[in-house]
Formats: structure tokens, sequence, C-alpha cells
């Protein structure tokens, strides 16, 4: 028989919660490092974060489907809530919510992902 034993497969299906956070803060730090907050450019700036966190996401080769949002707020005192809730399944599916920050902008992105 060929192919990998059970856990092993089993193992690929999960979602790592480390690795999905490297993820979006290197995708995050790519597209904000060093800016400033301009309202004419959160729009391709959320594009850009959301594309390349699904660009490294897919690169993984994992049996996994993904959802990305992104929010970028400028840094001005405003208050902001957010929440979202999930029926999945434990075991291999999750989310993974990261907020980055500089002086002038707040960015929340969320990837969850779910095993096919």
């Amino acid at each position: 028989m060929s192919g990998e034993p059970a856990q092993e497969q089993q193992e690929e299906a999960l979602f790592i919660a480390d690795d999905v956070s490297n993820i979006i803060k290197e995708s995050v730090e790519l597209v904000l490092a060093n800016q400033t907050y301009n309202h004419n450019r959160v729009g391709p700036q959320t594009s850009a974060i959301v594309e390349e966190c699904m660009k490294r996401l897919a690169n993984r080769n994992k049996p996994m489907k993904y959802v990305c949002t992104t929010l970028i707020m400028q840094k001005n005192g405003a208050g902001l809530h957010t929440a979202s809730s999930c029926y999945w399944d434990n075991n291999t599916d999750g989310s993974r919510t990261i907020r980055w920050e500089n002086k002038s902008i707040y960015c929340i992105t969320t990837v969850f992902g779910l095993a096919i």
C-alpha cells in the first residue's frame, strides 16, 4: 500500500493556529509597514492584505477552505468592537484574529479555516 499513514493525513487537515497567526502578521506587515492612515489607500490595502494571506495559506497545500477578513481603521480614539461565532469541528477547524497597529492605523485581520 502506498500513501501516508492515517495519522499524518489527519494532522495535515488540522488548523494550526500559530502558523496562521504568523501568516497574518507577515501579510499585514508587508502591506502596512511604515504606512500612515490615508482614507484613499484603505481599499487597496485591505485587498492586498487578504490576497497576501490567501496566497500564503493556499501555498501550504492543506485540505482546508479559508475565509479571510480585514479591517483598517484610523487610530483616532474611536471605539470599535467586533465578534464572531462558529459552529464547526473543533478538532480540525479554527480561526485566528490578529490586531496590528502603528501610530495611525489599527488593522484587525481574521482567518477562518475549515477542513475539507
